[in-house]
């Protein structure tokens, strides 16, 4: 059932980082009707490939219609949680903002998904991940030494920072309406949620234990100790051999001898320790040095692609990913009681809007005169 059954959530649908929230939800047990345009449904409109869109009922309406903002209100008063991702002042301006919204349904959680905030000087600027995580201070800690800063992908900002926070905040949300009674606007904002994922690095700055330069530090690829190496056959290590106790298994793994290596924490050594454990790992394939160090402490692990990832066999024991026609993360966290069931996969773009309409007391002849005159997918 999951522990989020019952809840009822509207998506309207959008990029990236909303709808990983809502995906989040849904894999917990949450109801998810997810709100497309008229023109992305129809008989001819392609079931998506993407995870991000597993477990929805999808309806299409259109918002930019006085009618199809109206069913959305009507939708909204039997919800628990809407979830827009619009640049600020969007939704307001097309009938449905937080005010309206909350007149309609007062304990209705009410989450807005942007890259900036509601408000500020860039709040109706255009960004991406990459310009979020940028201001945030986060990507200026991610590269090479004397190298440009390197994207991480999407992952901080639109996801971590993003969708994973539009979560936590509409979950705090309901909790919250259990002691008030009432429903509130959840404000994510990739820039605050990515600089809420870099505190740690300010603990280290205020303890003097971080350097601004990337990739000199001992977490970003600046100790020997934790980095990736090149194997014989053109794969890759990862090494986070931190502990002292971590590093004897690592040293012993390798045939190293500690006594004729510098200091493991001295920096003038760092170079040649480098040096000796580029040499070491390029003797061997990836996966005769996972064979070698399996079962060891020396926090030693094979970089896997995205498709070896589901076959490596502890992601198989604990079905880390799902095997389907797409091959993809299976939900988590993991609960002892109230488990998720299997998330159902896409459904076709307004393949549920007969449904989700006739559920608002809607006729078949009303239905159809909507989807004539464009105000429903």
């Amino acid at each position: 059932m999951g522990p989020l059954h019952d809840v009822k959530v509207i998506e309207l649908a959008s990029l990236a980082p909303a709808p990983f929230g809502c995906m989040i939800l849904s894999d917990l047990g949450a109801d998810v009707l997810r709100i497309e345009r008229p023109e992305a449904c129809g008989p001819d409109a392609v079931i998506p490939a993407d995870p991000l869109a597993r477990g929805r009922r999808s309806a299409g309406l259109n918002l930019k219609d006085a009618g199809g903002a109206e069913l959305l209100l009507r939708l909204v008063e039997r919800a628990d949680v809407l979830v827009e991702g619009f640049r600020p002042g969007v939704a307001e301006r097309l009938g449905f903002g937080p005010e309206v919204c909350l007149e309609r349904n007062p304990r209705l959680v009410f989450a807005r998904m942007t890259g900036w905030g509601q408000d500020g000087p860039l709040a109706q600027t255009a960004g991406h991940d990459i310009d979020y995580i940028a201001v945030s201070g986060v990507l200026h800690g991610i590269g090479r030494a004397g190298q440009r800063p390197v994207p991480p992908i999407n992952l901080v900002g639109d996801f971590g920072g993003g969708g994973m926070l539009l979560a936590i905040g509409v979950l705090a949300a309901l909790l919250e309406r259990e002691r008030s009674g009432l429903g509130q606007v959840v404000d994510a904002a990739m820039v605050d949620g990515s600089a809420l994922l870099n505190s740690f690095l300010y603990g280290l700055l205020a303890g003097g234990l971080w350097e601004e330069e990337r990739g000199t530090n001992l977490l970003d690829g600046g100790a020997p100790f934790y980095d990736t190496y090149e194997t014989s056959d053109g794969g890759h290590v990862a090494v986070g051999a931190l502990e002292p106790k971590f590093y004897g298994a690592l040293l012993a793994g390798l045939g190293l001898d500690a006594a004729e290596l510098p200091a493991q924490l001295d920096r003038s050594g760092w170079p040649v320790l480098r040096q000796r454990f580029t040499e070491a790992f390029g003797k061997r394939t990836r996966d005769e040095w996972a064979e070698i160090f399996s079962g060891s402490d020396a926090c030693v692990a094979p970089v896997l692609t995205p498709t070896e990832a589901p076959r490596h066999p502890h992601n198989a024991a604990r079905g880390t990913f799902l095997d389907g026609d797409v091959v993809q993360p299976a939900p988590a966290p993991r609960f002892g009681r109230a488990k998720p069931a299997i998330p159902r996969p896409p459904v076709r773009p307004g393949a549920d809007t007969d449904a989700v309409l006739a559920g608002l007391g809607l006729p078949d002849e009303q239905i159809a005169q909507l989807r004539a005159a464009g105000t429903v997918g």
